[in-house]
C-alpha cells in the first residue's frame, strides 16, 4: 500500500455553527472565498449543501495561469440545533490537457465552541509528502479569505 498523507487546520470564528455552515457549504457564499488568495475564480461551481460533482476554474491575478480542480460531493450531514456537521468531497487538479490527476479527500468539519465555531478542514490520502505542504500553503491562503469574510 503507497504511503500518503494528510493534513488538518483548525480555525475558531465568532459566529453561529448555522453561519459558518452556510459560508463553508452554500455556493454563492463558497465563491467569494475559495481559492488562494491572488486568484480569481473563473469557475466556482461547488454546492457542498449536496452530493454530486463539482468543479472550479482559478485564474492569477497577475500571472493569467489556469488552475482546474474537481471532484465529487460524497457526504452532506448538516448540523442539528447548533450541534457538528459535516462535509466532505474528492479533490483532483488536472493538468494542461485536462486530464485528473492523483485524487485526495477534504473534509469540512463544523462544531460549536464557547464563543462560536469551530472549522476542521481535513485533506487527505495526499500522494506525497511535497503535495500535503503545497496544499497546506494554499488552503491557509484560502482560510484567510474565509476569516476576512466571517470577522
Amino acid at each position: 500500500m503507497k504511503d500518503t498523507h494528510d493534513l488538518e487546520l483548525i480555525r475558531e470564528y465568532p459566529v453561529k455553527v448555522a453561519r459558518l455552515w452556510a459560508a463553508v457549504t452554500r455556493p454563492e457564499e463558497v465563491a467569494q472565498w475559495f481559492g488562494t488568495e491572488g486568484m480569481r475564480m473563473e469557475i466556482c461551481e461547488m454546492d457542498l449543501t449536496r452530493t454530486g460533482p463539482w468543479v472550479c476554474v482559478m485564474v492569477g491575478k497577475d500571472s493569467g495561469d489556469r488552475f482546474k480542480v474537481s471532484g465529487q460531493v460524497t457526504h452532506v450531514r448538516p448540523p442539528q440545533a447548533d450541534d457538528t456537521g459535516s462535509v466532505g468531497f474528492t479533490w483532483g487538479w488536472h493538468d494542461d490537457n485536462d486530464n485528473r490527476g492523483a485524487e485526495s479527500h477534504v473534509t469540512f468539519a463544523v462544531a460549536p465552541t464557547e464563543t462560536g465555531a469551530r472549522l476542521t478542514l481535513t485533506h487527505r490520502q495526499l500522494d506525497t509528502l511535497e503535495a500535503s505542504q503545497s496544499h497546506g500553503r494554499g488552503w491557509l491562503s484560502t482560510l484567510n479569505k474565509l476569516d476576512r469574510m466571517l470577522a
